[in-house]
């Protein structure tokens, strides 16, 4: 089976009893397993995937119950690398009245900024797989360039390269350098994720049009872009473009929706005998059950509270989706 990687952070998130609160009025937080990539990851296995996560976890409790969760959802951990340097990190998280979040993140001496290029091996990848990565890790540190080496390594076999913008402010010394580093990462990637709210941020372009052509640079073939309740887009290179309107749900906690929609969109993507010279063709042909199912994905997660373990699986997605046309169907 072809192997989904995904890179970067596992951390332990924080998530309030008490909604409608802002940080400093919590007293009292959820501890759950966290981090968009290895959230992806998790997503991927529980709809059918092979996911492996690359990263360095601490040698500390939160670094094993990190490893639990990854574990009891079926993720490949053998790349992950334990450290004894690093400390996990932490991202405390408020969550306001209908369901959206604001982050306060504590890693300056994260494990996972400690994975240096010396520690992965290039033999590791075959050229049917795919790596996922987001923004997260790419400040100032080992795992930036651990991220330039594998991406390359995926580049030289032909690997698929998903990048999620995945914008945390508060993680960067300022805003321009947060958007340059997406910058300059942006070309590496065959498919882009941007949000709603990361658009005009990362391409300074205040239409949506405009904003969503400046993302095809270098090697990106094809952008998705999300809209939260309003659904997502595909955008291919070609200028095809296909929508999806989503499904409605009740909003019980956003944290990882976006994650578990690319999760969704990625596994099912890999079932399609993808590779760099079909990958916009199969994507054409197959848009509407890609998005049906990436949006189904996100839904769901949305409708739960807490982590994506908590997430449904994919029997579950099946029948939400089956439910929802029925009931279209008889309006």
């Amino acid at each position: 089976m072809k192997k989904i990687f995904c890179i970067g952070e596992a951390l332990i998130d924080f998530i309030p009893v008490q909604k409608q609160k802002t940080l400093k009025e919590v007293t009292c937080f959820e501890r759950v397993a966290g981090g968009a990539p290895m959230n992806v990851a998790i997503a991927i296995a529980k709809y059918g995937g092979s996911s492996v996560m690359l990263s360095k976890v601490a040698n500390d409790h939160f670094g094993d119950y990190l490893m639990d969760v990854m574990q009891e959802n079926d993720v490949d951990t053998s790349y992950i690398i334990r450290s004894d340097d690093g400390e996990t990190g932490l991202a405390y998280v408020s969550i306001d009245g209908i369901g959206e979040r604001s982050f306060s993140f504590y890693r300056k001496n994260a494990a996972d900024l400690l994975l240096s290029p010396e520690e992965v091996e290039d033999e590791w990848f075959n050229g049917g797989d795919f790596l996922h990565f987001c923004s997260v890790d790419l400040v100032e540190s080992p795992m930036k360039e651990t991220h330039r080496k594998v991406i390359d390594a995926f580049r030289d076999i032909g690997g698929i390269v998903s990048f999620d913008l995945n914008v945390r402010l508060p993680l960067w010394t300022d805003e321009e350098s947060c958007r340059q580093t997406i910058q300059d990462f942006l070309p590496l990637a065959d498919i882009v994720k941007v949000s709603d709210e990361e658009l005009t941020f990362v391409t300074e372009r205040n239409m949506e049009k405009a904003a969503i052509e400046s993302l095809f640079v270098g090697n990106v073939k094809v952008v998705i872009y999300t809209k939260g309740s309003q659904g997502a887009s595909i955008y291919l290179k070609n200028g095809e473009v296909y929508e999806d309107p989503g499904f409605k749900v009740t909003v019980s906690d956003t944290t990882g929706a976006g994650d578990a929609f690319m999760g969704g969109f990625l596994s099912e993507l890999i079932s399609l005998d993808i590779t760099n010279g079909n990958l916009c063709k199969r994507i054409s042909e197959h848009h509407q059950p890609l998005l049906t199912f990436a949006n189904a994905s996100g839904a769901l997660t949305a409708s739960v509270k807490g982590a994506i373990q908590e997430a449904p699986g994919k029997r579950h997605v099946l029948t939400f989706i089956a439910t929802q046309r029925a009931k279209n169907e008889c309006r």
